[in-house]
């Protein structure tokens, strides 16, 4: 399966890739009733740097781990190596649209595991990609244009 999501946020495009390559960011985007558990994230990121984190879904440990990849000044790439999913590679792209506007594009290609647990709870936060990627993009705009960081 393929998903997209596409946001503006009112920041120049070096703050917005910044914003995302920071250890914290990624709790401070996740919505609840979510809550991130950091082990270990690549800071700054590198190629090749891995990063290890729990989500947790009320008394539901999802452990996953991720290699870091194809980073540069207008994005990266966080490949899935184990997980919820049999395949989850998600593109985080930031396009300057002018001085003070980033578009925020992410792509995620993902396959479901053939496991009854995994692939229902996989099923799970598949259907709640577009939920997620919205609160996402809120938070970022939030965080990012009033300054909050």
């Amino acid at each position: 399966m393929k998903y997209q999501h596409r946001f503006r946020v009112k920041a120049p495009l070096s703050g917005v890739a910044a914003f995302h390559q920071q250890q914290a960011s990624l709790a401070l985007i996740t919505p609840p009733p979510i809550r991130v558990e950091l082990h270990r994230i690549p800071e700054p990121f590198t190629g090749g740097g891995e990063m290890d984190f729990t989500l947790w879904f009320g008394p539901l440990p999802i452990h996953w781990d991720a290699c870091i990849e194809d980073i540069s000044a207008d994005g990266f790439t966080d490949r899935q190596l184990s997980g919820p999913f049999s395949e989850w590679v998600h593109r985080h792209s930031f396009i300057q649209v002018d001085d003070e506007t980033t578009e925020v594009d992410d792509r995620i290609s993902l396959r479901l595991k053939p496991h009854l647990l995994w692939g229902a709870v996989g099923l799970g936060f598949m259907l709640g990609l577009p939920f997620l990627f919205a609160f996402r993009g809120w938070k970022t705009r939030r965080l990012l244009e009033k300054g909050s960081i």
